[in-house]
């Protein structure tokens, strides 16, 4: 066992099946556009190895940036980036399976360590709350989020 995989801690899954078809999820998650209404503003665009930055409100250390670069991108079904940004190089993946009339969506967030114990769980937790707000928006059958 290396001392890296050792300090390593499990990646956060989050699964959610949202009420709506695949390419409305695809495309809430694969556009700068539909990335900001559910996540934070961006100036992403769904090109393999496109580096670009999502910004948050800055928080102690953290000027609010995270750095990504886009690294998986299997439409309808795969977007995967580089995750930069308060220190920590990080991966997020969100991956897509067409249930027909819906479709199950997950998130992964890996590169933990040990020393960042404290903020994965807040991450796990945060995760939770976006993906379930998220979801209400798709699931909202009176909206026009990015039909």
């Amino acid at each position: 066992m290396t001392n890296e995989s050792y300090n390593k801690l499990p990646d956060i899954v989050r699964t959610v099946v949202m009420n709506a078809q695949i390419e409305k999820v695809w495309n809430a998650i694969a556009t700068s556009d539909g990335l900001a209404v559910w996540l934070m503003p961006n100036n992403f665009q769904p090109i393999m190895g496109y580096e670009f930055t999502f910004k948050s409100q800055p928080q102690r250390d953290w000027d609010g940036i995270c750095y990504c670069k886009v690294k998986e991108l299997e439409p309808p079904t795969k977007l995967g980036f580089t995750w930069c940004g308060n220190n920590l190089e990080q991966y997020v993946s969100f991956e897509l399976k067409d249930l027909g009339d819906k479709t199950e969506f997950t998130l992964i967030h890996s590169g933990w360590s040990e020393e960042n114990t404290q903020l994965r769980e807040i991450m796990y937790d945060g995760w939770g709350y976006i993906l379930e707000d998220f979801k209400n928006k798709l699931g909202d059958e009176h909206d026009n989020y990015l039909n």
